[in-house]
């Protein structure tokens, strides 16, 4: 296997660019309070802003890389705000970076946009109840970052204007995150070149901000196309040369590797292509693996066993097999500097006031899923102290299954993902029932109390010289110390933009019937006919 050298130095540069020059302004500690206190007050402001957009991108409901009406509807929003507009960066058609201000520091501002498979789901209905069978939805709550992000940096911009700050605001999203699709491919782009700080947004059900090594795992998605003979599979057999014979062999073998590899690392597969029909033999088929680790060798590892087994099933079957990178994710590391100011800018927030209907709905979904029915978040969270890396030979070390390219950019910026409180706990994530809150009030409190923080933490980065300062000190002094980050991408990998298309133009004609339409109705319940809390 090549290794990624041209990547490696591209990113290796990028990652030690020069440091942050500081921000023009500095403010006292009484003014930066009354200017937060504005802020909250902006963004409160902003509720109605905040119900339409997320409802609107809920109802687009679309798959990663076919994020086309969502990239069109915010990036035409931001236009009438002021923000220039790149569009297709990266050679990806629905990504974006949309840009307002000037000068230092410059904060990045990013959040996911993309759904889950066959995961349509009525709003405000605690069982599984489809919009359209069989259609994707957001069963994890992607339609609600960007919202957030967008409404934090209008206030912002706001006071920057007012206050003369120096800054520049830059807008971006996580296309196919579902994929681990295109955050290297950024890196790789150079979009975050002469970025300061990225401040990253997922929803949550609660408020949480992490701080030094993520608990992600590492991953690289791998498909591998095996290449036969078609031959009348019950007439001359002999003839033939099945590939799909080589994916289940391969697939085999993987599950008799899984007892002899570390016990935290994660292989998975689908069949993405398993041939015609069962009178002709497959002359090619098709699967799908995530190899996931808890760092770049131990996935580099995976990847090489997983290449050995290929070569090794085309041989047994007499068949050839070719692969193709889908997507890549390094393990994140985040800033601690930056994490402790969002942490404090948390407790200063505090949770949304959870009303009756918003409890009950919480705890009919709990009690659907059989799970603790111990309804929304009551208390953030304490900020946990940064953990080392496990040393160990297992690999369980406290890293968990889940990855997510946010990882890519934490290790060439200084980087913090806040976790934001819109979802229902107990929800098994990626499923129907992480979408029954994203399109109700329980979803509208969360973005405006998240869009609050994200406001002050960026308020804090505009008038805190020292706390950029902090936040590259620790990136070059602690997280970069003694690891340096190789892309996963090699020099001729390119997005998996194809991705998802048949799916979206299967369902997208019924979809489209769905869209909310702020004008007509008050709320996308409204248009659904759905009332708030009754259960049905």
């Amino acid at each position: 296997m090549r290794k990624p050298f041209f990547s490696f130095v591209c990113v290796l540069i990028l990652a030690t660019a020069a440091p942050a020059q500081t921000a023009a302004q500095k403010v006292s500690p009484e003014k930066a309070a009354s200017i937060k206190a504005d802020l909250m007050g902006q963004i409160d402001g902003m509720k109605k802003q905040a119900q339409v957009m997320t409802d609107t991108v809920f109802s687009f409901g679309e798959l990663g890389f076919q994020e086309f009406e969502t990239s069109k509807y915010l990036t035409e929003m931001l236009e009438k705000e002021g923000f220039k507009i790149e569009r297709g960066v990266a050679g990806i058609p629905t990504a974006f970076v949309a840009t307002w201000g000037q000068g230092k520091p410059v904060i990045a501002l990013g959040s996911d946009i993309d759904d889950i498979p066959q995961a349509s789901q009525k709003p405000s209905v605690p069982y599984h109840a489809p919009m359209i069978d069989g259609a994707p939805g957001h069963g994890e709550g992607h339609n609600s970052g960007m919202p957030l992000n967008i409404l934090a940096a209008l206030a912002v911009k706001k006071v920057m204007e007012r206050e003369h700050l120096t800054g520049t605001l830059k807008i971006w999203p996580g296309v196919a995150e579902e994929q681990l699709g295109t955050k290297a491919f950024y890196v790789r782009a150079g979009l975050f070149k002469d970025v300061d700080v990225v401040l990253f947004a997922h929803v949550g059900d609660n408020f949480r901000v992490a701080a030094g090594p993520g608990g992600q795992t590492g991953l690289v998605s791998i498909e591998y196309t095996f290449q036969g003979e078609s031959a009348h599979a019950a007439g001359a057999p002999w003839r033939g040369r099945s590939a799909l014979d080589a994916v289940e062999l391969m697939d085999i073998g993987w599950n008799f590797r899984r007892e002899h590899i570390r016990v935290g690392s994660r292989v998975h597969y689908v069949i993405t292509n398993g041939g015609d029909q069962p009178n002709v033999v497959p002359s090619n088929a098709s699967v799908w693996y995530y190899y996931r680790e808890a760092d770049y060798q131990h996935v580099m590892d995976l990847w090489k066993i997983g290449d050995d087994m290929s070569k090794a099933a085309a041989l047994m079957t007499g068949t050839t097999v070719s692969s193709r990178l889908l997507g890549a994710a390094w393990p994140g590391h985040f800033n601690v500097p930056i994490a402790e100011a969002m942490h404090d800018n948390m407790t200063k927030v505090g949770l949304p006031q959870w009303s009756e209907q918003d409890q009950a709905l919480a705890k009919a979904l709990q009690h659907e899923l059989k799970v603790p029915e111990r309804g929304l978040a009551a208390k953030i969270p304490e900020l946990k102290k940064p953990q080392p890396p496990a040393d160990d030979d297992n690999g369980v070390g406290g890293v968990g299954g889940g990855s997510d390219d946010i990882g890519d950019v934490s290790w060439v910026v200084p980087t913090v993902t806040l976790n934001y409180p819109s979802n229902i706990p107990g929800g098994p994530g990626h499923n129907w029932a992480n979408g029954v809150s994203m399109a109700t009030p329980i979803a509208h409190k969360g973005v405006i109390a998240g869009a609050k923080v994200q406001a002050m933490t960026m308020l804090d980065l505009l008038t805190q010289p020292e706390l950029v300062t902090k936040a590259w000190d620790y990136f070059r002094d602690v997280q970069t110390k003694d690891t340096k980050y190789q892309s996963f991408l090699r020099p001729d990998d390119k997005p998996a933009i194809w991705l998802n298309q048949k799916i979206m133009e299967q369902y997208r004609p019924k979809m489209k019937e769905m869209y909310y339409d702020p004008l007509k109705y008050d709320t996308y319940l409204d248009q659904l006919g759905i009332k708030y809390g009754d259960g049905k």
